[in-house]
């Protein structure tokens, strides 16, 4: 049965701890970010099914760590559990896309009950459709028709081509881990497969080149990330 993945962002190391022991009796899998900027790190490395963060931190607050989700990681829902409890501060939350905006102290239920409900309806939404067109970068992809564009060139690209950069792009800014998408292109994880994936790998650095704010690289012995520099946030 699979654990729904956690991240919580919060500078009180008292509280953060809190919360993790809660989350993890509670059967959640919890990873713990002290402010904005660590919270960023852990979410190019790892993928989270929801983030819970607090307003008020060092380096980066929650709402510019939120601005940083909504972009970059727009499927990930987070909620905000703050003691800011400005009526703007609230409003400003939910502008930004917060599934709920809880006030510190809280009801340990009550939080419990609201993951449960955005983690039931965000998980069964996954199940239904994948999208099929991609913007990386300068680039759009077009899975469906096996085309990738840059400006007024169209770059037919093969069947295996198209199934490994729609895994890319379905992870872009976060590691694809290289068994993973093997076994799920091929069916089957082995050696030859692996090399077949990782020459593929090549041909779509070289089709990419052209924008250099698309890379993919290399995560040694775990897999490959599709980095695509977004415009910095404020």
């Amino acid at each position: 049965m699979h654990k729904a993945n956690l991240l919580v962002v919060e500078d009180d190391l008292h509280m953060g701890f809190l919360l993790m022991e809660m989350l993890q009796d509670n059967g959640y899998r919890v990873r713990v970010a002290k402010d904005g900027k660590s919270a960023l790190e852990h979410l190019k490395k790892e993928n989270f099914d929801i983030c819970l963060l607090d307003v008020m931190m060092p380096k980066l607050d929650g709402f510019g760590v939120a601005r940083h989700i909504k972009n970059l990681y727009p499927s990930t829902p987070f909620l905000f559990v703050t003691a800011r409890m400005l009526m703007d501060d609230k409003l400003k939350g939910y502008d930004l896309g917060a599934e709920d905006y809880l006030i510190k102290p809280f009801d340990e239920q009550e939080l419990l009950c609201k993951l449960n409900v955005i983690l039931r309806r965000t998980q069964s939404s996954k199940d239904v459709v994948e999208p099929t067109i991609f913007e990386i970068g300068k680039y759009h992809f077009d899975f469906s028709r096996m085309e990738l564009k840059f400006g007024e060139d169209i770059i037919r690209i093969t069947e295996k081509e198209s199934k490994v950069l729609k895994q890319l792009c379905l992870y872009k800014n976060r590691i694809l881990r290289r068994d993973n998408a093997v076994e799920m292109i091929y069916g089957k994880k082995d050696y030859f497969h692996g090399r077949s994936f990782d020459v593929f790998i090549s041909k779509l650095r070289k089709l990419l080149s052209r924008d250099t704010s698309v890379s993919i690289d290399n995560v040694y012995k775990v897999g490959f990330i599709l980095n695509v520099k977004e415009p910095s946030l404020q």
